[in-house]
């Protein structure tokens, strides 16, 4: 099962007794144990029958007590246990599994770990239980995740504005979270997040950031690429290389796969290939017009030179400031 369908079903009270969440993405499996905390049971009820239990101080004894504890006035009790990745052989719980207690509703959240899906607990899991593996999303999935998350809360977002905070952020989803809070505690149900929005209340430029450097660069525009290498290079701390150069190379992987799409008239097809918001095909376009595949493998090399340069590999002292004019220079007049 996956995050949305879910929380749908606990929306709907269908309750499992048996919830496992693993995997290296923690947001999902904190957001679905915290709806359970929050909505299964009464403010009356929780005194009683919600407990959270943490694993590296758990026996499976004592989650078994847990469990196995029947609810006091209410029709069901609630037990959450955080870190479960640190239970000692929590394979052995395989038997309370398949035979579940129907009255509790029994929470793991088993972070930066997968359990072996070979044996008896998985097996069991699959019959009695909800299992979730939370993966990381890709970078290229942030955009629209961030989109369909803000949707949920009546709220768009201009998709250069949800490139920003990509590019800002990566694909931690949690700190994802964080900055948007920032920007939709002052927006009202039904408008939008603009790039204008994200500069005033993350601090992102809307002009210097690396969505702005590789448009720059797909449009040969000199002057513009400058402008935003020597910001870069003035705030190197907030701008390191080798995020530029990962950001660069990122981009550049994309325009050979747009150089080799045979039919480009159907853009949400290419948009799905270049896992971009069609909003961008466009920068696509005119970046294959400046930039042959020849050229665009000729640059991604290069830019592993340039990586290799910053950490020391080819020896020099060429500041990494320097590096960055040389790389942008080369690009712009391949």
């Amino acid at each position: 099962m996956d995050y949305s369908q879910i929380i749908a079903d606990l929306k709907n009270k269908n309750y499992s007794p048996v919830y496992f969440f693993e995997g290296e993405e923690p947001f999902f499996m904190d957001r679905i144990s915290d709806f359970i905390l929050e909505n299964v049971l009464t403010e009356d009820e929780k005194g009683f029958n919600q407990t959270i239990l943490y694993g590296k101080d758990l026996s499976l004894d004592s989650i078994m007590t847990a469990a196995k504890r029947f609810p006091m006035m209410a029709e069901r009790q609630v037990v959450v246990i955080r870190e479960a990745q640190n239970i000692k052989n929590i394979e052995d719980l395989a038997p309370y599994v398949e035979k579940p207690m129907r009255s509790t509703i029994l929470v793991f959240n088993y972070k930066y770990k997968t359990i072996d899906k070979r044996k008896k607990l998985y097996k069991a899991l699959q019959k009695n239980g909800v299992f979730l593996e939370s993966k990381p999303l890709y970078e290229n999935q942030v955009p629209a995740w961030i989109s369909k998350y803000l949707k949920e809360k009546n709220l768009g977002i201009d998709p250069r504005a949800a490139q920003m905070i990509t590019d800002f952020v990566g694909s931690d989803l949690q700190r994802i979270v964080n900055e948007l809070e920032k920007v939709t505690i002052s927006l009202v149900p039904g408008t939008s997040i603009m790039p204008e929005d994200v500069e005033k209340n993350i601090g992102i430029s809307k002009e210097f950031n690396t969505f702005e450097l590789t448009n720059a660069l797909g449009n040969k525009d000199i002057l513009k690429s400058n402008r935003i290498i020597n910001y870069f290079i003035d705030n190197e701390k907030q701008h390191p290389l080798t995020v530029i150069i990962g950001m660069l190379v990122t981009y550049f992987r994309k325009l050979l796969i747009y150089h080799s799409i045979e039919n480009k008239s159907d853009r949400t097809v290419v948009a799905q290939k270049l896992g971009v918001n069609p909003f961008f095909i466009s920068d696509y376009s005119n970046a294959a017009r400046n930039y042959s595949l020849d050229k665009a493998v000729l640059i991604i090399s290069m830019m592993r030179e340039y990586d290799l340069r910053s950490k020391g590999a080819r020896g020099g002292s060429t500041s990494n400031g320097d590096l960055l004019k040389e790389l942008v220079f080369k690009i712009l007049h391949l």
